[in-house]
């Protein structure tokens, strides 16, 4: 069974750095494409990014786009997620996911695997 665990999150004033991690129980996780995406209180949960199997691929939402970047150590089973010039709209809870296949996608329902999620607060 899959189990994904996220780090690293916290509060930290706008403008300020967080580095999230995610860390996979299995072995398959160095072929897996990984996602992250994050959920504000009232709000639907959205695509932050996600990395290829060897991290030669990354995808970003316009939002994080140059602020955010995402990296992965295979050897740690372990994903990453850098969070740079934060902004209070950045505040949320942050799940990494496995998708179902090789490709990185913007849609939820195509990760088949998530973690229980970590808590990011911007504070102003």
């Amino acid at each position: 069974q899959v189990q994904l665990v996220e780090s690293g999150g916290g509060l930290v004033q706008a403008g300020g750095s967080l580095r999230l991690s995610c860390a996979a129980s299995e072995g398959t996780f160095s072929v897996s494409t990984m996602g992250w995406f994050r959920q504000a209180p009232g709000k639907e949960r959205e695509f932050v990014a996600c990395i290829s199997w060897d991290g030669g691929t990354t995808v970003y939402a316009d939002s994080v786009k140059g602020r955010f970047t995402i990296s992965r150590d295979n050897a740690k089973n372990t994903v990453y997620l850098q969070m740079n010039s934060l902004k209070p709209d950045d505040t949320a809870v942050y799940f990494c996911a496995r998708s179902r296949n090789s490709r990185c996608y913007y849609t939820s329902s195509q990760y088949a695997y998530w973690g229980q999620g970590t808590q990011v607060t911007v504070s102003s």
